[in-house]
């Protein structure tokens, strides 16, 4: 079955088996997602003690053990963090929980330029470190597979411990030297129990142990209970920021990081919360991932992610604001180059036939590309086409920039087939960063695209669109929205619901809004109620709907509050009109 966007993916119909408090369509929802009673019952309220033992990930206990021996014996300790989101949040984790129980340490933390340095453990990096005294550093959301620079820093005498979540090499042998690894999937080891955790979740199980090492228990003082659940929204933000599964520990973190989130005490996070004109709303994976996160990342894109490191350890309610309300700016600069790069890749592709049935990858390279906002915009042609996407920012005889990846084909798998052609490159299966010589680049694309072709069917191209289940207009009540809401944070492997509407009559012609007439508002009904669809950047769409069609429409729960009052607002993400061919 299509739509006019999407492949639809219709389940059989299921018996619910859910508590007796559950309205019917979340009932039908949870049993679609094979959550019956029991499962129900822990999935709509996820506890905090059913988080693992941090003894439990490879590597964790003799590190832990390690940073308070080293900081007790005065050794000057840097934290070294990746520039994104999880690696900001990452490092402010150990920042606070690091000068809590060791106020005296002597600590640092060094944060690469996206720009000058790329990505991870760099030799001159840990160079410099040295020359300044480092005797231990810590990376956090990088590190894994960074050999050649764990070499260096055991040659100049600065121990190393590598936490991460990256895809880490196939064998043990190949590790980096380090002298410890602290990663859920290190091989050779057992793997942790919720092996996706972003790096910021790695970061937070290590000052979890941190405290209970420090206390002699695994109780810990009120006071540094207070700092852990403080760094339980820290990585919050990097769970939901990084794209991990939501499922398992990491929703656990996400949902509990979320609720303390407007309680915390990290006054950067209130000034970022303020400046995105979110206080006093709930903050859910949404505001995170499309208000809180974008201004984090905008001094790594636009310029040093010092600042937003800052701004997540201050404790100046001044510095607070100026630096929230400077990201705010540096993100509005980011969106404006993210659309011109966006427009002139999707007019490229057009032009080098990229986006035919026949070619199945999108690898495009220019000198105007900022290479710190080529990412997002690999996302939004990924989120068009529904192929992997690289663009890449060329300046002399080297290209650099960012991948992105659909479901069934991972873009790291892919790179690692072509390490012979590229300088370097890391990431998972549906994001990468690389860089790859100019003379190089035409090799790149022709393999990349020939494993894309082979991998990649031709129903592939057309996204596909998981439907929950099937409801009535009258079904979506504001309390069964609410209920279809408490299954939240959404995100990666737990998305919010699909609800299919069927026979659906239009009483007038949807009406355009917003900037450009970018959107489209469509009333629908049936014999019992109306209600009016919001569907996002469907503009384009709208003379191909109109009043007197019936139609089937897939959506979003969503509830409008404003000024006191409730309405429903579901949000469109694909339609069939009767006509089509089902």
């Amino acid at each position: 079955m299509r739509g006019l966007t999407h492949r639809w993916i219709v389940p059989p119909a299921v018996v619910p088996d859910a508590p007796p408090h559950i309205e019917p369509i979340v009932a039908r929802c949870l049993a679609a997602r094979n959550l019956t009673a029991n499962r129900a019952e822990e999935f709509l309220n996820p506890r905090l003690t059913s988080m693992h033992d941090p003894a439990l990930m490879p590597g964790l206990e003799p590190a832990a053990s390690h940073i308070l021996s080293a900081i007790d014996s005065g050794a000057p300790t840097v934290i070294y963090a990746d520039y994104d989101v999880d690696g900001l949040t990452a490092a402010a984790i150990l920042h606070h929980t690091i000068l809590h129980l060791r106020p005296s340490a002597k600590l640092t933390t060094y944060i690469p330029h996206r720009l000058d340095e790329g990505y991870g453990l760099n030799p001159d990096a840990v160079r410099s470190l040295a020359k300044s005294g480092a005797k231990l550093i810590v990376s956090v959301d990088c590190g894994i597979t960074a050999s050649p620079s764990a070499v260096l820093a055991r040659d100049l005498g600065i121990d190393l411990i590598i936490t991460d979540h990256h895809t880490p090499p196939a064998s043990p042998d190949e590790l980096p030297p380090a002298r410890y690894i602290v990663h859920p999937r290190t091989p050779g080891e057992t793997p942790y129990p919720c092996p996706h955790l972003c790096g910021a979740a790695v970061a937070f199980k290590l000052a979890w142990r941190l405290a209970t090492l420090h206390h002699g228990a695994a109780r810990v003082t009120p006071d540094t209970r207070e700092i852990l659940m403080d760094n339980l929204a820290l990585a919050a933000l990097g769970t939901i920021a990084d794209v991990v599964p939501l499922t398992g520990e990491n929703r656990i973190i996400a949902r509990h990081g979320l609720a303390r989130l407007p309680h915390c005490n990290l006054i950067g996070l209130h000034a970022l919360a303020d400046a995105a004109n979110l206080a006093d709303q709930r903050i859910d994976s949404e505001a995170v991932g499309f208000r809180l996160a974008p201004r984090l990342n905008a001094s790594g894109r636009m310029g040093h992610a010092a600042e937003a490191f800052e701004l997540l350890t201050t404790h100046d309610h001044n510095r607070a604001e100026t630096i929230a309300k400077e990201l705010t700016k540096l993100n509005d600069s980011r969106r404006k180059t993210e659309q011109r790069i966006t427009e002139e890749a999707i007019a490229l592709a057009g032009s080098c036939s990229m986006t035919t049935p026949d070619t199945r990858a999108i690898i495009l390279a220019q000198e105007n590309w900022h290479p710190g906002v080529v990412g997002i915009a690999c996302s939004r042609l990924v989120g068009k086409f529904n192929r992997p996407t690289i663009l890449l920012n060329r300046e002399g005889d080297l290209c650099k920039g960012s991948a992105r990846s659909i479901d069934g084909f991972s873009i790291h798998d892919a790179l690692s087939q072509c390490k012979d052609l590229l300088e370097s490159f890391g990431g998972h299966d549906m994001a990468a960063g690389l860089s790859v010589k100019t003379s190089n680049l035409d090799e790149l694309t022709l393999r990349l695209t020939e494993m894309a072709n082979q991998a990649i069917s031709p129903d592939m191209l057309l996204p596909a669109l998981r439907i929950d289940c099937e409801a009535t207009l009258d079904e979506l009540t504001p309390n069964a929205v609410r209920q279809l809401l408490d299954l939240g944070p959404f995100g990666r492997d737990n998305p919010t619901p699909s609800i299919l509407l069927r026979n659906l009559s239009l009483p007038r012609d949807p009406q355009t809004f917003g900037s450009r007439q970018a959107h489209l508002s469509i009333h629908v009904k049936n014999a019992h109620a109306e209600v009016r669809l919001v569907a996002w950047r469907w503009g384009e769409h709208a003379h191909a709907v109109r009043a007197g069609q019936t139609l089937d429409a897939v959506v979003e729960p969503k509830l409008n509050e404003w000024q006191g009052r409730t309405r429903l607002e579901p949000i469109v993400r694909d339609i069939r009109l009767a006509a089509s061919p089902r």
